[in-house]
This record gives structure tokens, sequence and C-alpha cells, in this order.
């Protein structure tokens, strides 16, 4: 049977939701995206990934409380639950296993 991996952005939001823990909400996730891999993702699309992610059941996701800041509109902050870590983990695994015996040159590389 056929396995489907995580797309780069998934992983990326999946691990930022994990790196988050209990904080991580959609303007938190795309700080995080900004100030450490440095993409610049627009709320949209974060929150499109989200709801792709909430429906493979990698994500779920819960209201938090009301905030005056935010005009009496609740956060919506988002868990990964243990499908999604477990995706994270193959496809990590996947990855190790295609970076084994392969060496990057600086330069023009010729390959046997």
């Amino acid at each position: 049977m056929a396995q489907k991996f995580l797309g780069e952005f998934e992983q990326m939001v999946l691990l930022a939701l994990l790196k988050l823990g209990d904080q991580a909400y959609g303007a938190s996730i795309r700080q995080l995206l900004d100030q450490q891999v440095g993409r610049d993702v627009a709320l949209g699309a974060l929150y499109s990934t989200l709801e792709r992610l909430e429906k493979k059941a990698m994500v779920t996701s819960r209201m938090g409380e009301a905030t005056p800041q935010r005009g009496g509109r609740p956060k919506r902050y988002f868990d990964v639950t243990a499908k999604g870590v477990q995706a994270l983990k193959e496809v990590r695994q996947a990855m190790n296993t295609l970076w084994q015996d392969v060496s990057i040159c600086s330069g023009v590389c010729a390959y046997a």
C-alpha cells in the first residue's frame, strides 16, 4: 500500500505546533515560522493548512477564552495528535534514509 507523506509546509506547521505547545494559535505559529525559518506566511494559507491537517486527523483545535485585545473574540488553539506525530516520524525516517551516503560538494560535482 502506498504511503502518503506530508508536504514541506505541513511538516513545518506540525513542528511549529509542537514547539509552541499550548501557545499554538495562528499569529504565534506565523511568527515562529517567520523568525526561525524565514518563511513569511499569509494567515489564510496557514489556516488552510491547519484545516487540511485537522481533516487528516493530525491536528485538533480548541477555542480559548475571549480577550479584550481581540475585540472579545477567542483565539483558536491547535494541538498535534498522535497521528500527526507518527506522520512526522515517518517522513523524518524516510528523509534520513535518503540522505544516507549522500555527499554534497560546494562546486561542480561528479557522481559515479
